[in-house]
């Protein structure tokens, strides 16, 4: 299980993190791994992830776009997803997942978010991601997918919501 953490625009996360002797301390037996987009955080299992997660929860608002667990190589899901399944036991993550979205990257920063339809795989929106250099699926919930199978960018080129606010979280 691994959490990835998504830093919101301007931050560099990994430094922040450490600067902090609070975030040090919560962070002491884990080994996070800076990548262009955020923080990359191995874990033991989906509980002491979202344990992790909950502890960091300060720093997680402040700093942090997006909070994604690891679901399987190159899968990942929403925290409230992974809520669901761990606390709530309302869901059970099996392929094939009709909730998902596939996220592109260019130069580590977010820049396209894509609701995926049924069925359908990472390379149908290969035309619907320009200039993305990475892409991740990420499974949701059913709130939080808008009109299935639309592909929605997540902003226009160049247009990037402001540090300080949610953006569209």
């Amino acid at each position: 299980m691994n959490v990835l953490l998504i830093q919101r625009e301007g931050i560099d996360l990994h430094h922040t993190l450490f600067a902090s002797e609070t975030s040090r301390l919560a962070l002491r037996f884990y080994h996070p791994k800076k990548i262009p987009s955020g923080v990359y955080i191995s874990v033991a299992m989906l509980g002491s992830a979202l344990s992790l997660v909950s502890e960091m929860r300060w720093y997680i608002r402040r700093y942090v776009r997006e909070t994604l667990f690891e679901v399987e190589n190159g899968i990942f899901c929403t925290q409230t997803l992974a809520q669901d399944v761990y606390y709530e036991r309302t869901a059970i993550l099996e392929k094939p997942w009709a909730f998902r979205r596939l996220y592109g990257f260019s130069c580590g920063r977010l820049t396209h978010r894509i609701v995926m339809s049924p069925g359908s795989t990472a390379q149908d929106y290969s035309q619907d991601l320009p200039g993305t250099d990475t892409t991740i699926e990420v499974w949701c919930t059913e709130d939080e997918v808008e009109d299935i199978g639309e592909p929605i960018p997540l902003e226009d080129t160049g247009e990037m919501p402001e540090a300080g606010t949610d953006g569209d979280q």
